[in-house]
């Protein structure tokens, strides 16, 4: 097993058709490396036989060097590790893992004493345990995703909460109309969730710079809906990034003094886009993001998703802060 460094261009080539983040795509990736330094893409190799992935983002300071996947402050929940083993047997994965894990950690030197290492992985990264028998720290942590494979839009509506369902049809006869938008609807829904971030007292880490990147550069990756009242006013808005496979909550769904239910018309809009849309054929799943918190898993769960665990793997202080900016930006 061996390590090489990509170009974007043969990450690109090496992706897989599944199992990947938006986090993972190659637009994403090209849009962190303007942003938040330096973007390494590691390749592990069997021979000449490609088995497993991994994008990170190196910071060097003046002594300590830290390799994070993926960085905190860019709205990003969930990278890590992408595993391409060409065996089904579950011990012929395992011993992929191990070898590919290995590799990895030798190769960004993460024992090495001022070497500060961190993954927040995906949900298809089920199996951590080689980072635990190597020494790091495993947390679970849990997202909200909405299965919509083999469902028709009447079944997902019946399956939400009665609340849920009242707020859809509210927002619809109070007026309320959702359509989709592009960059300066996308730097409405940012302001309005900054400011309201701040009327809470915290700080909003993602740039406007970084997000505006990522609309122009994701192309049919991202969407952006907004929400209007009877009288033409913005009351809400979600910006989603999609993979292969899922739609994921971005940005937005900030509540104001006007929108009434708008946003859970919004998720409902994106919902049933993902259901009948055919340029979503391949998207199956909607991620509304965050499940730890309690307050935001009271909203959420009246959606019928389920808390999906997936996990963070981390050694030093360093590790400890990009949890805590994981749970601030992840709503």
């Amino acid at each position: 097993m061996h390590v090489e460094t990509l170009t974007f261009s043969d990450w690109e080539e090496a992706l897989p058709a599944t199992g990947f983040e938006w986090s993972h795509a190659p637009e994403t990736l090209r849009v962190l490396d303007r942003h938040a330094g330096d973007v390494r893409l590691y390749g592990g190799y069997k021979g000449r036989q490609l088995i497993g992935l991994l994008p990170a983002v190196v910071r060097t300071g003046l002594f300590v060097t830290a390799i994070i996947s993926p960085p905190p402050g860019f709205g990003i929940p969930q990278m890590g590790p992408i595993l391409m083993p060409t065996s089904p047997k579950q011990r012929k994965r395992e011993i992929v893992n191990r070898e590919f894990t290995k590799a990895i950690l030798e190769t960004v030197a993460a024992h090495e004493p001022f070497t500060l290492f961190g993954l927040s992985c995906s949900t298809a990264y089920t199996d951590p345990r080689p980072y635990l028998w190597a020494g790091f720290d495993i947390e679970a942590r849990f997202t909200y995703q909405l299965a919509l494979g083999s469902t028709t839009p009447e079944q997902v509506l019946q399956s939400f909460s009665r609340e849920a369902r009242r707020g859809i049809h509210g927002a619809e006869d109070a007026g309320i109309t959702v359509s989709r938008g592009g960059v300066e609807d996308a730097r409405a829904i940012y302001a309005a969730h900054q400011a309201r971030r701040n009327e809470q007292g915290d700080s909003y880490p993602v740039s406007w710079a970084y997000t505006r990147d990522l609309v122009e550069t994701l192309g049919d990756r991202i969407r952006i809906y907004t929400a209007e009242t009877a009288t033409g006013e913005f009351a809400s808005g979600i910006t989603v990034v999609y993979s292969n496979e899922k739609g994921y909550f971005f940005q937005g769904g900030t509540r104001t003094g006007r929108n009434g239910d708008a946003n859970e018309l919004l998720h409902w809009r994106i919902i049933d886009d993902i259901l009948t849309d055919s340029e979503l054929a391949s998207v199956d799943r909607y991620d509304l993001g965050n499940a730890n918190l309690e307050s935001l898993a009271h909203y959420k769960s009246k959606y019928s998703a389920e808390p999906v665990p997936h996990y963070l793997i981390k050694s030093g202080p360093l590790m400890d802060l990009a949890q805590k900016a994981y749970e601030l930006i992840t709503y």
